[in-house]
């Protein structure tokens, strides 16, 4: 019977179980499956041995005389989920050996994602000793009798994979309520590792490949709109893509492997890049924020000798480009582009994607098993600078399919979400996150021009009924000042990265617009999300746990009771730089990233960052944070708005080593008040400015982040003074949270 069910199953849905053999582990033993439709049992049921038994509800099987047939029989341990009892009756057959599959988010997903764990699981594991095997139903999400709002098909493709049987860790002085909560968050961690080692090893490893497979499925779905008017369905961008592609093969040598792009946000941004990808060439993004002279710099380093950018783009930014041209740079305008591509070749293009989307992928490298292969260069992204010369840092395909698989395993986006991403594309979190990972899941994305416009921005997202918002703290105090209560009535994710999320910032969304701000926290050498607060388990003042796949590592640091400089390892950690001294230093790491920021992590994983170690001052032989004071600070003036900005430096001090010096915009506050701030906060003396300097704007980066190393480059300017006159390592600025 079970043979003939797995041949059928294989027949409609290309069923398998790759390692099936796990099951054959004897009891007690507890398999844990996410439970995304009404055919999940079906498909356990053919792998089973005939001893294994689910757990079912008897409330639900009175429902009709199917729900009993189905339920309640010789191969279920039928249960009432209302009774007190019901965990002891499956601990009582775990105990006397038995082997039971529990569906323990305890009801179907409503966003084909997996939900929370009920807490009796874990207390299954405490009190049986019982081992778990997870199992993770790929592709069942897709039945049309699964009761979630994403796309459905007649016949998806299923299986089901099985980890081996894991053994909880043993808790010790720990109350039984703590104990069952810590063994039931185990459980789900590990059920979202296993869902992204399964979704990296099965899923599409290159980029471009994972827009194409998802364009086949939904290629008349409108999935990209700019703030110009331009709106692409998947059929449009893969179509928009191929003729540009052709376009490149005649502008562009066949030797040409890497392409400046600088352009704003909008669609033809993603579309360059799929262009390029599908020739095998690696766009090198350029930050425009920088000036010419980095941008120049940047060239040099990625050995750029085209650029694609746009004429209305560089009026409207008054960008001068020219030392690009005149360091021999050939620009690539799109209008001309544009103007050179006639109808009957739009036609064509169309007609090609339509007969076969993948042949934007027909010049790309397969791997043994049939994909894409992800190992190949995919963009070039540029760090701040603002530590001296910028870095390149260059990204596989691999590296951002890893970031993009491990953000849709910790959270719960759907197709029916909406995306507004102001955040620039020349930043990774603005790209990977913003952007290629709504194009790989399939939802839609508005590409708006600027995060500084902190009027259209609301307006923007509220007219198109966004869901997911990405931006900074900066830009959202900006937003605050700016927008009507309703503006964000449909948000259900406010992702904050790019620096440190004040508490201000935080509780002043909370209570005026009753949206909760999920910090994060990365770099762009991790593509950049490295930890990640999520609606079911956020935790304030954190930056959220690792990502799944990834280790860390922390090292302690001379002078500091608390923390260490954090390392991290992972799969979307980049391949290396550009720069052969930074590449070196890299590499001697043996694929461990230096973050340079002070962390720590607590009892249940969450991580958090104390600041960054070049923002850390050594003041009479201690340690002082300048970040924790800047954070004490934040908010801490009402009586001057929202505008009112404070920094912090470090300056020489023949005395005391070195001091600190505040920076502000706000001409009315004074170093009393500063000071006493600092005190009510519970910090030491040592943490108190003895200067305060005003300025009539505070620098910031293109993430809103302040520019310290330029603060300080311009009062030294201003005010050549012993004082200012050599700041410390710690003035170069923090490289910020998700940067």
């Amino acid at each position: 019977m079970k043979s003939l069910l797995r041949i059928l199953l294989k027949l409609c849905f290309g069923f398998r179980a790759p390692n099936d053999a796990a099951l054959n582990a004897a009891g007690p033993i507890l398999l844990v499956p996410n439970h995304v439709s009404w055919l999940d049992w079906l498909f356990l049921a053919a792998c089973l041995p005939a001893d294994w038994k689910f757990v079912t509800s008897s409330t639900t099987a009175q429902r009709s005389w199917l729900h009993r047939r189905v339920m309640i029989n010789r191969r279920t341990l039928s249960v009432n989920p209302d009774s007190p009892y019901a965990v002891k009756q499956m601990a009582e057959h775990l105990r006397r050996g038995g082997r039971l599959v529990l569906f323990a988010e305890g009801r179907l997903s409503r966003t084909g994602s997996l939900m929370k764990l009920f807490e009796g699981t874990g207390f299954l594991l405490l009190k049986t000793n019982a081992r778990a095997i997870t199992c993770y139903l790929r592709g069942a999400n897709r039945l049309l009798v699964a009761p979630n709002s994403n796309r459905k098909e007649w016949f998806p493709r299923v299986s089901a994979h099985f980890s081996e049987p894991l053994m909880p860790p043993k808790l010790h002085n720990l109350s039984t309520t703590q104990a069952r909560s810590r063994l039931t968050d185990w459980l789900r961690q590990k059920m979202v590792e296993q869902q992204f080692e399964i979704e990296m090893a099965f899923g599409s490893k290159n980029v471009l490949a994972a827009i194409v497979e998802a364009a086949r499925k939904r290629g008349s779905k409108l999935i990209l709109e700019d703030a110009n008017g331009a709106a692409l369905t998947y059929r449009h961008l893969l179509t928009a893509a191929n003729v540009f592609a052709q376009q490149w093969r005649d502008r562009l040598p066949a030797d040409c492997k890497r392409v400046g792009v600088l352009l704003p946000n909008v669609s033809a941004f993603p579309v360059v890049l799929l262009s390029l990808w599908s020739l095998n060439k690696v766009p090198a993004i350029l930050n425009f924020t920088l000036g010419i002279r980095t941008m120049l710099d940047c060239a040099e380093l990625a050995q750029l000798e085209h650029v694609i950018t746009s004429r209305a783009f560089l009026e409207r930014a008054t960008l001068k480009i020219d030392p690009l041209v005149q360091a021999g740079i050939q620009l690539i305008y799109l209008e001309d582009v544009h103007a050179s591509i006639g109808g009957i070749q739009k036609l064509a293009a169309l007609l090609q994607v339509t007969l076969n989307p993948d042949l934007l992928l027909r010049g790309l490298t397969a791997t043994q098993d049939g994909l894409v292969s992800g190992e190949g260069a995919a963009v070039i992204m540029f760090t701040s600078g603002s530590e001296g010369a910028p870095k390149g840092v260059e990204l596989s395909h691999a590296n951002l399919m890893a970031n993009i698989r491990q953000m849709l395993a910790v959270g719960d986006v759907q197709e029916t979400d909406r995306a507004f991403n102001c955040l620039p594309l020349f930043h990774s979190f603005g790209l990977t996150i913003g952007t290629l990972l709504p194009l790989v899941r399939g939802l839609y994305v508005f590409l708006y021009l600027s995060p500084l416009h902190y009027r259209k921005v609301p307006t923007a997202c509220y007219d198109r009924d966004c869901t997911i918002l990405l931006s900074t703290n900066t830009f959202l105090k900006g937003y605050a000042r700016k927008a009507n209560a309703y503006d964000f009535r449909s948000l259900r994710y406010l992702l904050a990265g790019a620096e440190k999320l004040q508490e201000t910032t935080a509780r002043f969304w909370s209570e005026h617009y009753g949206v909760r701000i999920l910090e994060g926290y990365g770099a762009t050498e991790c593509s950049p999300c490295i930890s990640a607060n999520t609606p079911l388990s956020p935790r304030p003042r954190s930056v959220g746990r690792l990502l799944p796949g990834m280790e860390w590592r922390l090292e302690p640091v001379e002078g500091l009771e608390e923390g260490g400089r954090l390392f991290v390892r992972g799969p979307n950690v980049m391949r290396g730089y550009l720069n052969p001294d930074a590449d070196a230093q890299f590499k001697s790491l043996q694929g461990w990233y230096d973050t340079g920021d002070i962390a720590r992590l607590d009892a249940d994983g969450y991580l958090y960052i104390l600041g960054r170690l070049k923002r850390f001052a050594k003041v009479s032989g201690e340690m002082v944070s300048l970040t924790a004071v800047e954070d004490v600070l934040a908010g801490a003036f009402p009586q001057f708005g929202l505008r009112c900005a404070v920094a912090i430096l470090a300056c020489p001090d023949e005395r005391k080593g070195e001091v600190l010096v505040a920076v502000t915009n706000e001409p009315r506050l004074s170093l009393e008040e500063i000071r006493r701030a600092v005190q009510a906060s519970g910090l030491s003396n040592l943490y108190l400015p003895r200067e305060i300097k005003y300025v009539r704007k505070i620098p910031r980066l293109g993430t809103g982040k302040i520019n310290h190393r330029e603060l300080a480059m311009s009062l030294q300017a201003s005010e050549p003074s012993p004082m200012l006159n050599v700041f410390s390592s710690s003035t170069r600025s923090e490289q910020p949270v998700m940067r």
